[in-house]
């Protein structure tokens, strides 16, 4: 991509690369220049600092953080910026990804995190998400997040059709 990024993807490992491909996806999807890099809130808060204070400054708009288990990537990050922080809980661990849940999205005041769902569906809404907050001062994007919807409602429409030519119209039991 040749655009600066706009939305920088961070994971707390390597290992949360397939599900944050989910958020990737969907940016280049809406041609949305983003960056893709491993912090760990843990293992280097001190790049996890830097590169949250830095992130405005260096043209980023939104940051889309993923993280499992104790998942306070996205709170560190949101805790050194004023930009918006998506945190999406990783899927994994003997809990499923609800402990990553819990510790995304109970942040204390004055230190906001939009926590989507746990997992890819989550990676893939923080995408959307992302790009609705860009399209706020971006007529263009917003113009493809409105046929993306339309395209929804056609994919709906379209698996109704099948559904009710199948014979599955009603059931009456009289």
């Amino acid at each position: 991509m040749d655009a600066s990024p706009l939305v920088g993807i961070l994971m707390g490992s390597d290992s949360d690369l397939q599900t944050m491909t989910e958020c990737a996806s969907v940016l280049e999807d809406f041609g949305i220049a983003y960056e893709l890099n491993v912090l760990s809130a843990h293992r280097s808060p001190h790049l996890a600092a830097e590169y949250a204070t830095s992130a405005r400054e260096r043209g980023l708009k939104v940051l889309v953080c993923g993280a499992g288990r104790a998942a306070h990537l996205a709170g560190v990050i949101a805790a050194h910026t004023t930009l918006p922080v998506l945190g999406v809980p990783i899927d994994g661990g003997p809990l499923n990804g609800v402990d990553a849940l819990y510790a995304t999205v109970q942040m204390p005041p004055g230190i906001p995190v939009g926590t989507l769902a746990i997992g890819s569906h989550g990676a893939r809404n923080a995408g959307i998400l992302a790009a609705q907050i860009l399209a706020l001062s971006d007529d263009a994007l917003a113009e493809k997040l409105v046929a993306y919807k339309k395209s929804l409602e056609e994919g709906v429409a379209k698996k109704n059709r099948r559904l009710q030519e199948t014979g599955w119209k009603h059931y009456n039991p009289a």
